[in-house]
């Protein structure tokens, strides 16, 4: 996600705590940039975790299992 779209969700966040509020319109627009960012940075964690390994006492290493499914 570039920083364009970072600071437009920063500036609807200071609209959204002020008086006028915001308007239908922005807070889809608000909402939609909210899934977007989230969606980044969770594909980003994911690919740290991908390249993340254990590496036990005796020096072996292994790669991080995924696991399945979410957690409820």
């Amino acid at each position: 996600m570039d920083q364009k779209k970072i600071d437009r969700i920063n500036e609807l966040a200071r609209k959204a705590k002020g008086p006028a509020g915001l308007t239908p319109e922005e807070t889809a627009e608000r909402d939609a940039l909210r899934r977007e960012y989230v969606a980044a940075v969770k594909a980003s964690l994911t690919a740290q975790l991908d390249d993340t390994y254990i590496q036990y006492p005796d020096g072996s290493r292994r790669k991080l299992e995924k696991r399945g499914g979410q957690p409820s």
